[in-house]
């Protein structure tokens, strides 16, 4: 029996859409993609949302042919996986920005400001989701960031209290995913990367707002929650800063004892060590087994053996195959090997 295989949510947009991105603008420094998806977004082509469906279709399509089992819709409308459904929210100003060291001082960027209570606007979610699953026969995987990483990457001018912040966002991103649910998607994600980075907070109150988040949903309904330890500012950036080693171990026990159907943890730029899979009893993981800030093909060989080491701690059903995280910083051509590859050591294993 093969291990499933799935991704996590970017993938590289075709040639063909002109939607600016995170990824896309690269370099060190100061960026400003929100105000360049800003200006995409009043200048808008008319043919865009031909472009925009056709772009989707074909994302979701090119990760099925290479094997993957639970597509997504490669996030190709969004200009990062945060601020588009922040765009949906009132609260947040996306004219006023604020610049911010993030990430612990690893990269600034001018962020929209939260100005007032945030509120959901009508759902966007559910017809991306339609687009894409009418591409394929598989289940396709739709995601949403998470209140406290949502937090992370806006300036917070209104709210007193962050633990407040997270309940207003997370009610205005349970809106969302009930919709989603409703338009018939079973698997459901959140990132929340930003839990691995300040797990007191994530303990504090994260995990109580990642709950409000999922709260009304079907049991048919598989619940996902991403947890990455840091993205790097470019490809191949070799000293990006990450989330403390003890991060994942500090979390564990509140992650089984939540709702969270399958926890999303990296292991292939910065292996961790692997009887931390013993925590989980009944909690799926889906296993980062490709780096995504990396141009080195990692070879099927080196993923299987790495995924056959994890298989003498945890149940052959419990584990998933995945990368590490999203994977726009990378070529399609590239993306494509390494996934290709990947795909072949979860068959092998």
């Amino acid at each position: 029996m093969s291990l499933t295989t799935t991704v996590i949510g970017a993938f590289p947009k075709p040639e063909y859409l002109p939607t600016p991105d995170w990824f896309r603008s690269g370099g060190t420094g100061i960026t400003n993609p929100t105000e360049a998806y800003s200006r995409y977004l009043e200048e808008l082509p008319e043919e865009i949302e031909e472009l925009l469906d056709r772009a989707t279709a074909d994302v979701v399509r090119r990760q099925v042919e290479l094997g993957i089992d639970i597509p997504t819709d490669g996030e190709v409308r969004r200009e990062n996986y945060i601020h588009y459904q922040c765009r949906n929210f009132a609260g947040i100003d996306f004219e006023n920005l604020t610049r911010l060291s993030l990430r612990s001082g690893a990269w600034v960027a001018d962020v929209p400001t939260i100005t007032g209570k945030i509120e959901a606007g009508e759902p966007i979610l559910p017809r991306d989701y339609r687009v894409a699953q009418a591409a394929s026969d598989r289940p396709v995987k739709i995601t949403l960031p998470g209140p406290l990483t949502i937090a992370g990457s806006t300036a917070n001018t209104y709210y007193r209290d962050e633990a407040e912040l997270g309940a207003d966002l997370a009610t205005a991103l349970n809106r969302e995913v009930r919709a989603l649910a409703e338009a018939g998607c079973r698997i459901i994600q959140i990132d929340e990367p930003v839990f691995a980075r300040t797990p007191e907070k994530a303990l504090a109150f994260g995990f109580d707002n990642l709950e409000r988040c999922f709260e009304g949903l079907p049991e048919q309904v598989t619940r996902v929650v991403h947890m990455c330890c840091g993205y790097p500012d470019r490809l191949d950036q070799q000293d990006f800063q990450k989330a403390s080693r003890e991060a994942y171990f500090q979390l564990a026990d509140a992650i089984e004892a939540s709702s969270i159907d399958a926890i999303s943890l990296e292991d292939a730029h910065r292996h961790f060590e692997l009887h931390l899979l013993e925590t989980f009893q009944k909690t799926t993981v889906i296993f980062g087994s490709i780096a995504i800030a990396s141009s080195r093909v990692e070879p099927t060989e080196e993923i299987a053996n790495r995924l056959s080491q994890a298989l003498h701690h945890i149940d052959r059903d419990r584990l998933m195959v995945a990368p590490d995280c999203g994977l726009g910083y990378l070529t399609g051509g590239l993306a494509e090997q390494k996934l290709r590859n990947m795909v072949a050591a979860a068959n092998q294993v």
